[in-house]
């Protein structure tokens, strides 16, 4: 399984590289809080800006084991970027996510669901961003909400 899913991984950021002539482009790291099982994590992401105001944003995020569990989480997200200045903007957000949660004994639960939040994100030069965002994960017994602090690199 794990196999399948990092070729996955591998399979979207190519995809999204290979057509990504036109519009902005970004990776990003980012540091997250989930909120079911209060954990930690950290993420790595790339958006392209496809239409206007419109991105694409595949994510994956590694949370650390808490209480004997951990976790990661595989997303598909779509954001409207909503300029209101030169260097600020808001986003609704909207996606879909893959959840692995794997406790010390027994067998792992793997779910799949969506995301719906909001994000913020304020440019420092052509080439930083910070960004923060809010989502709630709608997953089977395990809705959560997730808090994301992060930095892009814009290129």
């Amino acid at each position: 399984m794990k196999k399948i899913v990092l070729v996955s991984i591998i399979a979207m950021l190519g995809i999204f590289t290979m057509n990504a002539a036109q519009g902005e482009k970004a990776f990003g790291a980012q540091f997250n809080y989930a909120s079911k099982h209060s954990m930690v994590g950290l993420g790595l992401n790339f958006h392209y800006e496809f239409i206007n105001n419109v991105r694409v944003e595949p994510e994956f995020i590694y949370y650390f084991k808490s209480d004997g569990i951990d976790a990661y989480n595989l997303n598909l997200n779509f954001n409207y970027l909503i300029r209101t200045s030169r260097s600020f903007a808001i986003y609704p957000l909207a996606g879909f996510s893959y959840a692995r949660i794997s406790p010390e004994i027994g067998d792992g639960v793997n779910r799949f669901g969506a995301n719906v939040g909001l994000g913020a994100n304020y440019t420092i030069n052509n080439h930083f961003a910070f960004y923060v965002e809010q989502r709630f994960q709608i997953l089977k017994d395990m809705n959560q909400s997730v808090t994301g602090l992060g930095v892009k690199y814009s290129f």
